[in-house]
């Protein structure tokens, strides 16, 4: 066992005991929460059983990860595991043993969960057609790798205000929502050479902001400079004494935005004098500008299958409903994979992507999961864990995607012009509705003096294609009102025959009208 492995099990060792003293209630949950954030490990609502988050680097889930994710599952009894909106996977309702149990194990097979949560770098995110892509400037792969690994080797050495949150687009549709993280890199091409467009102090949730554009264009060699000099910067500059201003987007809005650029370069200049961090990857190994650039995806004929740039192959998409797959169908895909030359990909937004497949076989693979695929824009949309597993979720947000989707579909409601919604279970934004076509915050009301469930509604967000931008928040809406709500809505599109996006710039008021007899006076 190398020393870094040795490290994270002895902490396990100490975590395990905290873990017993907080289930027997000898130590505060908030005491247990400085603790098990670190680790990867969250309690759920009653404190007796607990969720673990398993970093898949850059969301490229190994064929070997995967069937020992399975493994896990099967071992501890679990129904499903969660796809989540940052490219890793969460198993839900274990006990603290078997927590550290999988832990433990899931270390001997390079497998962690250290930083997962708390005040740590979490998963770097990529862009999950990296590599693939017909519209992308150039494979950013081979340097979010490479953030990862950095980050992963400090991960016990960091000390932060917060979480801090990396990551890697592969073109301007910006897929891994690198204009609203902590530390963005968009690949660009500049007059024919591949360089990254550098964003800093993006962040969602209260008080959000959009990622501010660095003044320079980054030499791919220079990606590790600007990852030091960030955690530098957070680590100097943030607050530490109050946990709701500390995340890095408090501090241009503090000193100004100009005065953290300048202070920023400082740190990078400082970083440059004291480290050797150049990466090296060969630039014309990753390069492959393509002659079919697009600015959007391109769909096949057949449902949930996207066209690579490579002739004659295929991604299939895996969207289960709340990113919960049910372990029968993973055992499905990894029984279809085993003959294969495996390409996994975790997305932001829940769901799975199979890569470099052929025609036949993607389509193959879409029928042996079709009773748990979602494949249209509703079905795929995106939701938080929310309660009753997250301890700080107000609501419910997966029982009300649920039901928006049991309702459109009970009124035989055709939903061909409606978006994918995104909901959050509190202001947190997980599901990131502050930057979706529609998106659902859950919150508390009160409707004639009683405490009522509501969503805030927020609409016309829009991250990427130089365009990211938060939307407008029209209010709150009764729980049990937004499935009509949502219905309403799709008939009026259909009406039209127009999509959410084009009703809304030429239709604002009719919208208004519509949403106004929802919204909580």
């Amino acid at each position: 066992m190398n020393d870094y492995n040795k490290k994270l099990k002895e902490e396990i060792a100490k975590f395990r005991e905290a873990g017993h003293k907080f289930v027997n209630k000898e130590i505060t949950t908030a005491d247990f929460k400085g603790k098990s954030g670190g680790m990867g490990v969250y309690a759920q609502k009653g404190g007796q059983a607990f969720m673990i988050r398993l970093r898949i680097p850059c969301g490229i889930l190994s064929f070997a990860h995967m069937k020992l994710i399975h493994k896990f599952a099967l071992q501890y009894g679990l129904q499903r595991i969660h796809l989540t909106t940052r490219q890793a996977i969460q198993l839900h309702d274990l006990d603290i043993d078997s927590v550290c149990d999988i832990m433990e194990t899931a270390i001997d097979h390079g497998l962690y969960t250290r930083g997962g949560g708390g005040n740590f770098p979490r998963n770097v995110a990529l862009s999950p057609l990296s590599g693939v892509d017909k519209a992308e400037a150039f494979d950013p792969t081979p340097y979010a790798l490479e953030v990862n690994r950095y980050v992963m080797e400090r991960i016990m050495e960091y000390h932060l205000p917060r979480k801090l949150k990396i990551a890697f687009s592969n073109n301007e549709a910006d897929t891994a929502n690198c204009t609203i993280n902590d530390l963005g890199f968009l690949s660009v091409l500049h007059q024919g050479k591949p360089f990254f467009k550098m964003f800093l102090a993006g962040g969602l949730g209260n008080n959000p902001a959009v990622a501010l554009p660095y003044d320079e264009l980054i030499p791919l060699d220079q990606v590790l400079y600007h990852v030091e000099a960030v955690a530098r910067i957070f680590a100097a500059e943030g607050d530490y004494q109050n946990k709701g201003k500390a995340r890095l987007r408090y501090i241009p809005n503090r000193m100004g935005e100009e005065a953290f650029m300048e202070c920023y370069k400082k740190h990078l200049a400082q970083v440059k004098e004291s480290m050797e961090l150049n990466i090296n990857v060969d630039a014309e190994e990753i390069w492959e500008p393509s002659d079919q650039m697009q600015s959007f995806y391109i769909h096949t004929d057949s449902g949930n299958l996207i066209a690579q740039k490579q002739e004659g192959f295929f991604t299939a998409v895996i969207h289960p409903q709340c990113g919960q797959l049910p372990v029968k169908a993973l055992e499905n895909i990894i029984a279809f994979l085993m003959d294969k030359q495996q390409d996994i990909r975790l997305t932001m937004t829940e769901s799975m992507y199979i890569r470099n497949l052929t025609r036949e076989e993607g389509e193959k693979l879409l029928a042996i999961l079709e009773e748990v695929n979602q494949v249209t824009p509703i079905g795929m949309s995106i939701s938080c864990v929310g309660v009753p597993t997250c301890q700080i979720g107000v609501l419910e947000s997966q029982t009300l995607l649920k039901e928006i989707n049991r309702v459109l579909m009970e009124n035989k409601i055709k939903t061909d012009y409606l978006p994918g919604v995104s909901i959050s279970g509190c202001f947190n934004s997980c599901s990131r509705h502050q930057i979706s076509e529609i998106g659902f915050a859950g919150c508390k009301k009160r409707i004639s003096n009683a405490p009522a469930d509501a969503f805030e509604l927020h609409i016309g967000g829009a991250a990427g294609n130089n365009n990211t931008h938060l939307g407008k928040c029209m209010g709150a809406v009764k729980k049990e009102d937004i499935p009509d709500f949502m219905v309403k809505l799709s008939q009026a599109l259909n009406a039209k025959g127009m999509y959410f996006m084009d009703y809304l710039k030429e239709y604002g008021e009719e919208f208004e009208d519509l949403t106004k007899p929802f919204l909580i006076p």
